[in-house]
Order: C-alpha cells, then sequence, then structure tokens
C-alpha cells in the first residue's frame, strides 16, 4: 500500500438508513480530513465498520467482516481499523471486540459520532488505539459533514433515540432516549440540500412520527411531525418527501389528510405491524391491536386509495401459537400489503423477550415463515400486475443492479422501476409506462425526455 493510500477509506454499512446517514456523516468528516472513497475497500488507509443489532445475521456479517479485515491489518498494519454503531453499545460487543479483536484500533458508539474526527487523528498522530463508547448522549450536534451517497437525494434526521420499549427491540438501548431536533434545523438542511440539487429528501428516526420540535419563533411552541411535513412542502426545489419508519400508535388523522393535501408527500407508508395477533402484540408492547391497525390502514386508503403500504413482520416471537400465527395470516389476506420486510424471531441479549419463556423452536419458526412469505409476495404480485399500463413518475437514480444495461429508479409510491436510458438521466424525472412486473420490480418504458 503505497503513502497516499494512507488518505483514503471505506465504510462497511450494516443495518437500517440511520445507519446510512450516519455512515455519510462519517464520510463527511473523513473528507474534511483530507480522506478520499478508496477505490477498493482492500485498499483502504482507513476502514470502518458501522454495525447493526437489530437482527442476529448483522451480527454475523459483522464479525464475518472483522476476519476478513484481519488479513488487510496483518498485511498492512498501518491500516486504521474503526468500529461503530449499535453494537458498540452493548458492554459485551465491546468486551469481545477487545479481547478477540485486539488489532482494532477505534471503537466508538452511536452517541459520540461527533468525536470520530479527533479519535483518528488520536490514532494516526499518537499510535494508541482508542475505545470511546458514550452510555448516553447529549444535545444532538447540528452542522455535521456530510458525503451523501446520491447528489438528487437525501436522507435528513429528524429525531434521534427511541422511546417505544418494543420487547424484542435492542434499538431503545443503543440509540437512547428519544430526542427531536429543533424544526428551523431541519427545514434550514432540507433548503441547503435542495440549493445543492437535491430533489427528494427521506426523513429518518427510529419512531418518525412521534415527533415534537420546538419552533425557534417561539421556544414554546412545539411543532408535531404533520406540521413539520406542511413547513417542509413549502421549501423551494424539493419535489418528494418520503419518511420512514412510523409507529402505528402515533399514526394521526392529522397525518393521515397531509396525504390528501400535500403534493409532494410522497404517497407510500412504511408501517410495522409485527404480528397479527393481540396476544402477541400485547407482549411485544406494541400499544395497537389488530383491529385498530387495520383501521388505520382503510383510513389511509379512504384518502388516498392507490397509496403504497409497506410492513415488516416477525415470526415465532416467543409464546406464539398456531393460533396466534393464524391471526398474522389473517391479517396479511384483509391488509393486502404491497410488500413486508419479514422477519424470524432473534432473541437480542439485553432485551425482555430473549428471557421469556415458551421460545419457539427453530423449525416451526422456518415452517410458519415460508408460508407467510409465499403468501405476502404472491399478494405482491398481484398488487403490482395492476399497475401495467399505468404510467408513473420515476426519479431515476442509477444503474441496476440486477441489470447494468438498465438504468433503475422509483415511482411515488416507492415501486422499483427498471428502464433503458442513458446516464445522462440520472437524477431526473419522467414519465415512464409500466409494461412487466414482477415480485420486486417494475420495467418501464419512457415515454418522454428526462426532466431536472
Amino acid at each position: 500500500m503505497g503513502e497516499k493510500d494512507r488518505k483514503t477509506y471505506h465504510i462497511e454499512t450494516l443495518g437500517c438508513q440511520m445507519n446510512e446517514r450516519d455512515s455519510e456523516t462519517i464520510a463527511g468528516m473523513l473528507e474534511t480530513m483530507g480522506y478520499a472513497r478508496a477505490s477498493e475497500w482492500r485498499t483502504a488507509g482507513v476502514i470502518v465498520v458501522n454495525t447493526c443489532s437489530v437482527r442476529e445475521n448483522a451480527d454475523n456479517r459483522f464479525f464475518g467482516l472483522l476476519g476478513r479485515i484481519k488479513k488487510i491489518k496483518e498485511a498492512a498494519p498501518h491500516t486504521v481499523v474503526a468500529v461503530c454503531g449499535c453494537m458498540m453499545q452493548q458492554q459485551h460487543v465491546v468486551d469481545r471486540v477487545k479481547s478477540t479483536y485486539g488489532w482494532v484500533d477505534i471503537v466508538f458508539g452511536t452517541h459520540n459520532i461527533h468525536e470520530f474526527s479527533r479519535l483518528l487523528a488520536n490514532v494516526t498522530d499518537e499510535k494508541a488505539k482508542v475505545v470511546s463508547v458514550w452510555d448516553e448522549g447529549g444535545e444532538i450536534v447540528e452542522g455535521l459533514p456530510a458525503a451523501r451517497r446520491y447528489p438528487y437525494k437525501a436522507f435528513v434526521n429528524i429525531t434521534r433515540g427511541c422511546n417505544n420499549f418494543c420487547t424484542y427491540c435492542i434499538v431503545p438501548y443503543t440509540r437512547g432516549r428519544e430526542q427531536s431536533r429543533g424544526a428551523e434545523q431541519i427545514i434550514g438542511e432540507v433548503r441547503n440540500l435542495c440549493a445543492d440539487g437535491v430533489k427528494e429528501i427521506t426523513l429518518l428516526g427510529q419512531n418518525v412520527n412521534s415527533y415534537r420540535g420546538r419552533d425557534a419563533a417561539d421556544s414554546e411552541q412545539y411543532v408535531d411531525f404533520p406540521d413539520l411535513l406542511y413547513l417542509l412542502s413549502e421549501v423551494e426545489g424539493l419535489s418528494r418527501i418520503r419518511f420512514m419508519t412510523s409507529h402505528p400508535k402515533d399514526f394521526s388523522d392529522k397525518l393521515i389528510r397531509a396525504f390528501a393535501e400535500l403534493e409532494k408527500l410522497c404517497p407510500g407508508v412504511h408501517l410495522p405491524v409485527q404480528a397479527g395477533s393481540d396476544h402477541i402484540l400485547e407482549c411485544m408492547n406494541r400499544g395497537y391491536t389488530k383491529e385498530t391497525y387495520l383501521s388505520l390502514l382503510a383510513k389511509l386508503r379512504e384518502v388516498l386509495p392507490d397509496i403504497v403500504i409497506t410492513t415488516d413482520l416477525i415470526v415465532g416471537f416467543p409464546g406464539e401459537t398456531e393460533a396466534d400465527f393464524e391471526e398474522t395470516m389473517d391479517l396479511i389476506e384483509r391488509a393486502r400489503f404491497d410488500s413486508a420486510f419479514t422477519f424470524l424471531f432473534s432473541p437480542r441479549k439485553g432485551t425482555p423477550a430473549a428471557e421469556y419463556d415458551a421460545q419457539v423452536s427453530e423449525d416451526v419458526k422456518h415452517r410458519r415463515f415460508n408460508r407467510m412469505v409465499e403468501r405476502v409476495n404472491a399478494i405482491t404480485l398481484e398488487k403490482n400486475r395492476l399497475y401495467v399500463g399505468r404510467t408513473e413518475r420515476v426519479l431515476a437514480e442509477g444503474r441496476s443492479k440486477t441489470d447494468e444495461t438498465m438504468l433503475t429508479g422509483r415511482t411515488a409510491g416507492g415501486k422499483l422501476v427498471n428502464f433503458a436510458s442513458d446516464d445522462r438521466s440520472i437524477g431526473k424525472f419522467a414519465d415512464v409506462e409500466i409494461v412487466g412486473v414482477n415480485t420486486f420490480s417494475f420495467f418501464g418504458r419512457v415515454k418522454d425526455e428526462f426532466q431536472e
């Protein structure tokens, strides 16, 4: 590895959009320090792994990555290796990294990302290893740099942490208590992004619709999530507003009205239900019932019949009986989701559900999971077929991951569309006729020239 390679970096991001946004911030700090993105991660002078602890497979991926990085470190000892993210907020993980992967140079958590530049400088200047994990976060740090993945769309954090304490979820323990950014700071960030060419934003938070930020014009006045959407819809140059993830218990009628009234608010919502059994929902501490959830979907479809609704589903939560599982299958039939992220329950150390009795056997979990996925995908395909012949407004995002000869983009509702065009279309909008579909994407034909 040459000397100039030491001033390059690679970030491996595991997990959710919040982690992706954190990685953009870390990349921004690195570039401010004079580092450039490496063309190939094995030659990077600084390697950062941003971890996720929500699912067991993310844990396994992390430790598998460390095994591969160890060989790079052995061949080039001056390579700086940093690990961060949600896993690092768990002491037993930090202890394992220190004892088994002692060659890792920097360990830091979700609460002190803003310190990364200083931590890296300590390692490069003083040749010392650093473990700096804050148990709690302070005030949200504003104004950190970001190296965005896309020039025309951006993630915007509006909350940090979570207060829900769902019994299966580690997030409140790794991300901390919920905090909302000030409305003025968010609006200012979005204005700056749009001035820099951004057309679409996705508002992020563990529970985005519980947002409650202060109005800078009146320190006693709060702005709730629908208020924020209305304010952002007035930002010049902004074409689309998305958000995730929302919690059903906090999805107000005022927010539903916003879908009917705000042209820039995309007609798609990710609304995790997790299960269809009231007994399991109570054990999960979700705060709603099956029928109240279905009533919420009915309200959304009343104001916007073609709204795209996606969800999360967990199979095999402790104590789940066949009758409980059938309630979930009934919910799937009645809800008719556009798609769903489906998961086998995996106990996370430190959560109440990990200690529950009546853990469901792996073979039962897999049998139920396979049946559920088959039905979810069948409904998804049925709904997708209704789009054939329609014309959808699509933002071209880049080359398709499955076919480099095609571009890919998303409809306003969030459906993935592949179509023929050249790279000059990337970052622009066009009307695309849907000519074919499968379970996970559409195929389209551009009907007009791409426009800014």
